[in-house]
């Protein structure tokens, strides 16, 4: 290493070539990397889709999702299993382990799927994919004056293809319609007046409407090929279709029996823009395609067609490229401000040349990452943003402490050169530990699972990569410049050059902080520290009081926690639930009430926060209806966060528009959503068991006890109550007519559901043909008791003289969590900022669970959402952490080669965290997993310091300094070096901290931790480390005692005078060897 560190310093050409490699290479990485909001994550879910028309959830269920969850248990890999079972289709979600391969693991569970014997005759072919990972890129609405819904699909379908030929966009999403299908509407009467079922309709239909190749004519001049092209797409055209030839020659055709239209499904599925009908197109990225360059392709696009149209409009809906935007501004901001003040500190208590050297190892640092962050799959993003601002205050770190010690050798009368190679020399040690350590703690992030492991590992990269960028920096570029410039010359007093003059100014300053720093250290810190060495049991005792006290804090709720924070929002999702089967236009009055609660709701805080600008609150509002008669949503866009007043935010909007529309009778729930919870609901309790009526009784027992809780809001679950069904079961007589209850039924069925005649493409859709009565057949119970069912002998009779019928409830949704069946419960807090998510979660677990256990045996519970991923952390965090910790250990251990002297660093651990709880609670903010995760970055960044310490003391007592000698002198000589490191950092992070803007405070507790902690941690470095040096000194002096059975000096114990005198017994071997 002395051979490398000489060679740049004394050829610094060499050095100027490295910057010049990291400027180019640097700037070529940074044009190369994409964009998105959040760090590019993988796949880890593979899905198997269920498709069988006409079915029950329960037929689903048995027939098809329990063969299937059977086969895919002991699957190795699959971490958990979950279904729905609803009706016609039905979907299992296999969750894959993070650390394997998605795609192996799909071809075993599509493996596992072939292995079952058999399926329901009827269903679909299953549909085995794995979930492709997309980020909403920009969501519009195209509307018309005067257009259908099927002239907009049309001009939807079109901006589609067109979207598709710009290059970098694939995911293109096109809804607001329900699918089309043909109808073929039989008539009841005709059909019997010519002896003609369903079936016969749709056979005929199948057979006529066809292409089928015959094979080929070979002549000897040619080939001719043999075709019948009878195929028709549109229902005009299947209208002549011939379905039955009578004797006198008279041909039947479809047209005389039925009413064939082209149509849509009627399944709601419609949106509107305020009062306009709608086509939704959304544009999504893939992990290959940057979010901000699809984004503007498409807004030009938008723009081209909205000069091209008169009668058409395309209105952007939400556009994740501007909130990408400005959160990465308002974070370079941050970058930029903490840059500055970092520089602001440097040039106040550090020599203003040595202060620029040390800053120049940002940009170079920045550079030198930026040239293999893309190689890593690093995207410009917000959390790879904050790992850089987490990192400027870590960087300059080494920097300070060699730049200070070379110019400490300078002052000692060596040579620029020399005093370069002996000051780096003297500190390796420590630095590069220094440094290992804190790339290790944040590499525990790369480890972690979950969402969060996936998002922060990026942040980990980031840090790693600058951090080693600024070692190789800080031992080989800094040297080489401080050898060669005017930083270790004395200056003149009266310089003549403009860049001397503004150094001589800058020298003027460094010298007030000079002697700022020199006060704090003679007449306050070295005064106390002699104090504390005096009374070690009396400081101690302080520190532990502040330790428990925070402890009692965070039971008593002073300080408070909660899994993660709420993400802001710039939207308000209205959901509505009706109970099953309630008519399409009941749902659309009650959505569209609360529209106009919503209104009154925007009138009102416009005019209250908005008087004097042109905006309105209220972007624009979608409301959909579907999919399903009997759901809704309102989706409200709200002016940008950096548009607003702070005060607005989405919560209070959901909150007051919720108090407008008050109590709604016979809704099966509603939700005013004002944001998503980054893990999901802080409120979730999934109940398993296979006792049906067990599991409802659990379900509605919980769901009651979290209503009568006045701190949160949207109780709901996944267990709506099921549509009215009309149960039919047969008359003695029918069986003596030669029926039974699938030839009923099938006759029932093919009238009142259809029977699917044909399947084919036409263009983008795939159009389905069903013969079935005409809506206005089928429309009440009476029409049901009437209908004729055809005798196998030949008759006709009604189905109301065969059959009786009861009118129950059935189930709609079916839930299976790895195999059983589930009702999940879920609730959000009404107020994050005064209540905290575990305490709820807390209180389900130790008092109202063991309640309903007690009564309902086969019931068990699994706490998901926010709970789930917090448990998924911390399991990762236990298994990973405990090596990183030992890797740590086994680091400064190395460096010191002591076993000792690193369990003094991990004892400060615990105690730092005193200044972790109060930051969160002097800023208002609970503690949760991303302040968790700044705890493990403080860990690598408060060890920085104390190594510092430490390093200096060995060399002391080395050098023939007596034990308290050393130790004080330690802590006075580095106090300037830990002081700058750690403002520093904490500098790096203030704006951060201080940002007032919504779109910050998902970052601020991580930023807290880090700073706050590393703080409270300089104090404990200075003051608390020295009387646990002094202590365990002492505990070995008793130890040697004990063995040897005399005392010795406190000096001899330590394990620098051991080194040494090994050294000189070893020089002196050596000596005698070669005499």
């Amino acid at each position: 290493m002395k051979k490398i560190i000489n060679y740049f310093i004394r050829y610094h050409v060499a050095v100027n070539v490295i910057i010049i490699a990291f400027l180019l290479f640097g700037t070529l990485g940074v044009k190369s990397l994409k964009s998105s909001f959040f760090p590019l994550t993988e796949s880890h879910v593979v899905q198997i889709s269920v498709t069988y028309p006409g079915a029950s959830p329960m037929e689903i269920e048995e027939g098809v999702i329990l063969k299937i969850e059977d086969n895919l248990k002991g699957l190795v890999g699959v971490e958990r299993v979950t279904s729905v079972s609803r009706e016609n289709s039905g979907n299992i979600t296999v969750e894959v382990e993070e650390d394997l391969d998605i795609n192996f693991m799909l071809l075993e569970v599509k493996n596992a799927v072939d292995r079952v014997p058999s399926y329901p005759t009827g269903m679909e072919p299953l549909v085995v994919s794995k979930q492709e990972p997309q980020r909403s890129t920009i969501n519009f609405a195209l509307t018309a004056d005067n257009k259908t819904l099927l002239e907009l699909k049309k001009i939807g379908r079109q901006i589609e293809n067109d979207l598709r030929a710009i290059q970098g966009i694939s995911q293109i999403n096109v809804t607001g319609y329900p699918e089309e299908e043909i109808e073929i509407a039989v008539d009841e009467n005709k059909l019997l007046a010519f002896g003609l079922s369903f079936f016969d309709v749709g056979q005929a239909v199948a057979k006529s409407n066809i292409i089928v190749t015959g094979g080929r004519v070979k002549t000897n001049a040619e080939e001719f090929l043999i075709r019948a092209n009878n195929k028709f797409y549109y229902g005009e055209e299947l209208a002549n279709i011939e379905v039955l030839s009578l004797a006198d020659g008279t041909k039947i055709r479809l047209k005389d029996v039925a009413k064939v239209k082209d149509r849509f499904s009627e399944t709601p599925n419609r949106s509107y823009l305020e009062d306009d009908l709608l086509i939704n197109i959304r544009v999504s990225s893939t992990n290959s395609e940057d979010v901000i360059s699809s984004a503007a392709a498409v807004r030009d696009y938008i723009d081209r067609f909205n000069d091209d149209n008169e009668n058409l409009k395309l209105v952007t809906l939400s556009d994740s490229s501007v909130t990408l935007t400005e959160r990465t501004k308002l974070l370079i901001e941050n970058i930029l401000q903490g840059m500055l003040l970092v520089l602001l500190f440097l040039s106040l208590f550090l020599n203003s040349r040595l202060a620029f050297w040390v800053a120049f190892g940002l940009p170079v640092s920045f550079l030198g990452m930026f040239i293999f962050a893309p190689m890593l799959g690093v995207t410009i993003n917000v959390l790879s943003t904050f790992g850089m601002i987490i990192v400027i205050g870590i960087l300059v770190d080494d920097g300070i402490v060699i730049a200070e010690n070379i110019y400490q050798q300078y002052e000692k009368g060596k040579s620029p050169y020399k005093a370069a190679i002996d000051g780096v020399l003297e500190v390796i040690p420590p630095v590069v530990s220094a440094i290992i350590t804190t790339i290790l703690a944040f590499a525990l992030f790369l480890f972690l699972d979950g969402r969060i492991g996936e998002f922060f590992g990026e942040v980990s990269i980031v840090v790693m990569l600058t951090l080693s960028i600024s070692l190789i920096e800080a031992l080989v570029i800094l040297p080489a410049h401080l050898a060669h410039s005017k930083a270790l010359i004395k200056q003149k007093k009266d310089p003549k050059k403009v860049i001397a003059k503004i150094f001589a100014k800058l020298r003027e300053i460094n010298n007030l902080g000079d002697r700022l720093m020199k006060w704090m250290r003679d007449n306050l810190y070295s005064p106390f520290l002699v104090f504390s060495l005096k009374n070690r049991f009396l400081v101690i005792s302080l520190f532990i009081s502040f330790f428990v006290l925070t402890i009692g804090s965070f039971g008593g709720g002073i300080i408070r926690t909660s899994f993660f924070p709420q993400l802001a929002s710039d939207r308000v999702s209205i959901d509505l639930v009706m109970p099953n089967g309630t008519n399409e236009k009941i749902t659309d009055s009650i959505i569209s009430l609360i529209q106009e609660k919503s209104k009154i709701v925007n009138k009102e805080f416009t005019e209250k926060y908005l008087t004097g600008t042109k905006d309105s609150l209220f972007v624009n509002t979608v409301k959909t209806l579907g999919n399903g008669s009997s759901k809704a949503n309102l989706l409200i866009n709200l002016l940008p966060g950096e548009k607003r007043p702070d005060i607005i935010r989405s919560r209070m909007v959901s909150s007051r528009i919720a108090e407008l529309v008050g109590p709604l009778v016979g809704v099966e729930s509603i939700v005013y959503g004002s944001g998503s919870n980054f893990g999901g609901k802080p409120v979730s309790v999934s109940l398993l068991s296979n006792n049906i009526v067990e599991l409802k009784k659990a379900k509605q027992e919980l769901k009651d006890a979290l209503t009568s809780n006045a701190l949160l809001k949207d109780i709901e679950d996944n267990d709506p109550v099921g549509i009215k069904e009309i149960t039919v079961k047969l008359k003695e007589n029918a069986y003596s007519l030669g029926l039974d209850l699938q030839y009923v039924m099938s006759r029932v069925r093919a009238g009142f559901f259809g029977v699917q005649a044909q399947r084919f493409q036409r263009g983008q859709d795939e159009i389905r043909v069903w013969v079935r009565y005409n809506k206005e057949d089928r429309s009440s119970i009476t029409q049901l008791e009437d209908m004729k069912i055809d005798l196998p002998s030949g008759g006709l009779v009604a189905l109301k003289e065969i059959a009786s019928y009861s009118i129950k409830r059935g189930d709609v949704l079916i839930n299976h969590l790895d195999g059983r069946r589930e009702i999940q419960v879920s609730a959000d807090i009404k107020n994050s900022e005064e209540t905290s998510g575990t305490d709820v979660m807390n209180d389900i677990r130790t008092n109202i669970m063991p309640d309903i256990q007690a009564k309902y045996p086969s019931v068990s519970a699994s706490f998901e959402g926010q709970n789930r991923e917090a448990f998924k952390l911390i399991n990762s965090l236990s298994s990973a952490g405990i090596p990183i910790l030992i890797l740590i250990y086994m680091t400064i251990a190395f460096t010191f080669r002591s076993f000792s002297q690193p369990v003094l660093l991990f004892l400060l651990i615990p105690v730092s965290l005193v200044g972790v709880a109060w930051g969160h609670w002097i800023h208002g903010f609970p503690v949760n997993i991303l302040s968790l995760l700044g705890v493990i970055a403080l860990i690598g960044i408060m060890v920085n310091d104390g190594l510092v310490l430490i390093g200096k003391f060995n060399n002391n007592l080395k050098q023939g300094f007596l034990f308290e000698e050393g130790l004080v002198d330690a802590g006075r000589s580095r106090f300037r070096a830990i002081f700058l490191t750690s403002a520093t950092t904490v500098a790096g992070l203030t704006p951060l901290i201080l940002e007032k803007s919504r779109q910050a405070q998902f970052l601020k507790p991580m930023a807290i931790s880090v700073s706050y902690g590393i703080a409270f941690a300089t104090i404990l470095t200075l003051v608390l480390l020295p009387i646990f040096i002094s202590i365990n000194n002492d505990l070995k002096v008793i130890f040697k005692w004990i063995v040897s059975g005399k005392f010795h000096e406190k000096e001899y114990v330590e394990r620098a005078i051991i080194e040494k005198k090994e050294e000189e017994k070893m020089d002196l071997m050596e000596t005698q060897k070669n005499d």
